[in-house]
């Protein structure tokens, strides 16, 4: 009994369309990966460069019912003012102060205690965010 060939001899007839599609996803999904690593990157640089006044809350406390004394470590180019806005809750997550505070000093890190006016007790301080002096925020 012969054997029956099913296939084509191999690398006779060139590549196969299989191979060939093969071939064309891989180099779109390259080219896909490269545009998708490059737009990440360049949206996380826009947002670090974009960055110029950061600060952190390193504690805080509470005073008295309409007072809270905090210190912030803040981040910002010497030459310019920053302005970082403060945020106090009560123990129900209601808002009993807000306020924005100026750091003019003429240095790259500047450690400092701010005193927050609340119209309640505060049980929570957050940095609503942070930025240079005369930006929109």
């Amino acid at each position: 009994m012969s054997a029956v060939r099913e296939e084509l001899p191999e690398g006779r007839y060139g590549r196969s369309a299989d191979e060939r599609t093969d071939r064309r996803l891989k180099v779109i999904g390259s080219v896909l990966g490269v545009a998708l690593l490059g737009v990440v990157g360049w949206i996380g640089w826009d947002y670090v460069a974009g960055q110029s006044v950061s600060a952190e809350l390193i504690k805080y406390k509470v005073v008295s019912d309409s007072a809270v004394e905090v210190h912030l470590e803040v981040r910002k180019e010497a030459s310019v003012t920053g302005v970082c806005t403060l945020s106090s809750q009560d123990e129900s997550h209601g808002e009993v102060g807000r306020a924005d505070f100026t750091f003019a000093q003429k240095s790259g890190r500047v450690d400092d205690m701010v005193t927050l006016k609340t119209t309640g007790r505060a049980t929570m301080i957050e940095i609503v965010g942070c930025r240079p002096a005369g930006s929109a925020g």
